[in-house]
């Protein structure tokens, strides 16, 4: 995964400069994903990005861990959290498919607009499982390409070679709960949100 840290190392500044792209779809995912969260659970945040989201989050957990590959997006998310006063997140450089926590640490595991960068979706969303306590909630947002115009496949391809896009692949919807199922999840909402259809946000449970 060396290569993928590379990638987003080397956008960091910019990615973090840039805005929201679709704002209410956004907030609709926040004010879902508060719905499954609690003031005293313990929250781990896979592909933390620049950590925006996990900022917004840390008034309805006890503490959140938010991780990422690049080191150079967690320097950005480190700042803001200064910057916010907020004492109540930890940022921590690991890869998303192999979390390095114990198992049954957390109430809640959260990966938005991950799976679909990794290669080994089904093994990350199994890794969050184990990781999970019984009874906790992993909540996810995925770009579904597949559900997405044909015309955007090359131009991906193309932006991949020139080392303008990172490793992407083609789910569906379909695909997405399917992975989840089968890493023993139950699916308790499964959506999109205005003007993001594409968007696929799925909040599921850890058996008791």
């Amino acid at each position: 995964m060396n290569g993928s840290a590379d990638f987003w190392n080397r956008i960091a500044e910019k990615y973090a400069r840039q805005p929201v792209k679709n704002l209410t779809a956004y907030e609709q995912t926040l004010e879902r994903t508060r719905a499954f969260l609690s003031g005293t659970d313990r929250v781990l945040e896979l592909g933390c990005g620049t950590g925006s989201t996990a900022l917004k989050l840390t008034g309805d957990a006890a503490h959140i861990t938010a991780s990422d590959i690049s080191p150079a997006m967690l320097g950005i998310a480190r700042g803001k959290a200064e910057d916010q006063g907020i004492d109540n997140v930890d940022f921590v450089c690991c890869d998303a498919g192999a979390p390095d926590f114990g198992e049954g640490s957390f109430d809640a595991v959260l990966a938005f607009n991950l799976l679909h960068l990794m290669p080994d979706a089904e093994g990350t969303v199994k890794r969050a499982y184990d990781l999970l306590k019984p009874g906790g909630h992993f909540v996810s947002k995925t770009a579904c390409l597949r559900e997405m115009s044909p015309l955007w496949r090359p131009l991906i391809a193309v932006m991949q070679w020139i080392g303008y896009a990172p490793f992407v692949r083609r789910l569906s919807k379909t695909e997405v709960e399917r992975m989840i199922q089968d890493a023993g999840f139950e699916i308790l909402q499964a959506r999109s949100f205005d003007g993001a259809a594409a968007s696929w946000f799925v909040a599921a449970r850890k058996p008791e």
